[in-house]
């Protein structure tokens, strides 16, 4: 990871797209600083096109579609994105899996639910976990005392035994049936609403990720422009970002927006 000041300029004027993680990429201590909207205004005004790429649920999504300045949004780890247009007032979206899917889906959740509350001590649900519509979010430290590393990993454990996909975030630990991801859902939510394809080469290099955590690592792996937050050190990671902010959290996340509007004025 190289230090973002080294970030060149040319690279930074190219971007067109700032795809950003949100849980201590965009907060600090759980809070959504003015700081941080603030930065998305910014950006967005300057003519860049935002979108949220999260774990948190589709309820969250919905608002964050409408009310934050942003362009579209993916959530829960990719299950689905959505867009709002102001101008028709609709809620556009795109979803992983049908309906159907996702139902039979939360009925073998809801039994893996039991097995880990039982087997982690100290674990908790999400309290986010009511308006989900495709994963079970298992709390690690979020509103549960911080637990250890190996409470963790047995947490990854018992949801790939049960066959799905685990994630880990900053606070959450997020499973799921299917093969999809934070980076296949953004590639299917810019060709939807932006009619670009991430998978061409110049559409790559004008896109900027940020993130903090291993659930971010598909994004740091797939496009050159990553960034990571001063924390994703905390993480053991087997692909970090190519760039690096000076500071934690939001404010790393500030730097970001500072550098990639200093080569708009």
């Amino acid at each position: 990871m190289r230090p973002l000041r080294e970030f060149p300029a040319a690279e930074r004027a190219a971007a067109r797209f700032v795809l950003t993680d949100i849980d201590d990429t965009m907060t600090t201590d759980g809070l959504l600083p003015s700081s941080s909207l603030a930065a998305l205004e910014a950006l967005s005004g300057a003519g860049l096109r935002i979108i949220p790429v999260t774990g948190r649920p589709a309820g969250w999504c919905d608002h964050i579609a409408r009310m934050w300045p942003v362009d579209a949004v993916v959530g829960e780890n990719g299950a689905f994105w959505f867009s709002y247009d102001r101008e028709s007032r609709t809620m556009r979206s795109g979803f992983a899996k049908t309906d159907a899917e996702r139902q039979a889906d939360r009925e073998r959740l809801k039994a893996l639910r039991h097995r880990i509350l039982s087997e982690v001590e100290g674990t908790g649900i999400a309290s986010d976990q009511d308006y989900r519509v495709a994963d079970l979010a298992i709390d690690f430290r979020e509103d549960v005392a911080p637990l250890d590393d190996k409470a963790v990993e047995r947490i990854v454990a018992l949801f790939e035994e049960a066959g799905a996909t685990a994630k880990v975030s900053s606070i959450h630990v997020n499973g799921w049936f299917g093969a999809y991801d934070k980076l296949s859902m953004a590639r299917i939510c810019l060709k939807e609403n932006f009619g670009v394809s991430i998978d061409d080469p110049d559409t790559n290099a004008r896109v900027v990720f940020v993130g903090d955590s291993p659930n971010d690592q598909p994004m740091f792996a797939f496009f050159r422009n990553s960034i990571g937050v001063a924390n994703v050190r905390d993480f053991r990671l087997e692909t970090p970002p190519r760039w690096i902010t000076a500071s934690k959290n939001a404010t790393g996340f500030r730097e970001v927006a500072a550098a990639l509007l200093e080569v708009r004025e």
